[in-house]
């Protein structure tokens, strides 16, 4: 069966690794799912990231999760899925959100790929808002 909406799973299994306190989770893999996969580890809120194959022989990404001095204090605070496949929300260039005003991430998936809102802005490209990390 397929899933109707691939990047708010990748995100709920972060979400829910990340309140259980585990050390990794395991995202079934894309291409987009790594361009995110890629901005969460360039913006600090993991450790690592890897392209495994599971039992089946299919590619994951393997997650590492990062927390604080102990597991009680967490980076990832939260993951909100934007657009989703039955209400898409677009962006022009000057109307990219800013999360928390600024101290978080909107992810933007534009025609220079995906990247961070601060990057969009700085591109002059609006596009596609896919999720808010922060």
């Amino acid at each position: 069966m397929t899933m109707s909406d691939p990047i708010a799973d990748m995100l709920t299994r972060i979400r829910n690794a990340n309140t259980a306190k585990h050390d990794s989770v395991d995202v079934p893999s894309s291409k987009m799912k790594l361009a995110i996969a890629k901005i969460l580890l360039d913006e600090g809120y993991i450790a690592k990231y890897d392209i495994i194959k599971d039992e089946n022989g299919f590619d994951v990404i393997h997650i590492e999760l990062k927390y604080g001095k102990d597991k009680n204090e967490k980076i990832i605070t939260g993951l909100k899925r934007i657009s989703k496949p039955g209400l898409r929300i677009y962006a022009s260039k000057d109307e990219l959100p800013r999360v928390l005003g600024g101290l978080g991430v909107a992810v933007i998936s534009t025609d220079k790929g995906v990247i961070t809102d601060k990057e969009a802005r700085a591109a002059g490209v609006g596009g596609e808002v896919l999720c808010y990390i922060w």
